[in-house]
């Protein structure tokens, strides 16, 4: 039988390994800047063909990886297509929201003017 203090410790490790794998899957938006586990980010090309049946990894697939990754599911390693389909969705939905605030304002200044 363990002590209850070391229960007490593996309980709190686990609570804190399943808390980042969470924040990992959270974060995985948009292009990565920083992963979570606080190391940077670099840009990276597939050199070997992974599983020869997944078109996702054949050789020439370009990723975002974290510099300290380890494929523990605590560290970003996400195609760069997925990231930039997310960053250009996230730019294109500001776009429509500027558009729509341009021509509110638009409407306000006519108002102002031609009361």
């Amino acid at each position: 039988m363990t002590h209850p203090h070391e229960e007490y410790r593996h309980m709190k490790a686990l609570k804190r390994h399943n808390d980042m794998l969470g924040f990992v899957a959270d974060a995985e938006y948009d292009v990565p800047t920083k992963c979570p586990c606080g190391g940077g980010i670099n840009p990276e090309v597939s050199l070997c063909n992974m599983f020869p049946n997944d078109f996702d990894t054949q050789p020439g697939r370009r990723y975002f990886t974290c510099k300290n990754f380890e494929n523990d599911g605590l560290h970003f390693r996400t195609l760069w297509v997925f990231a930039i389909e997310d960053e250009v969705t996230k730019l294109v939905r500001r776009v429509e929201e500027m558009a729509e605030e341009i021509d509110r304002l638009k409407s306000q200044l006519y108002q102002l003017h031609h009361p």
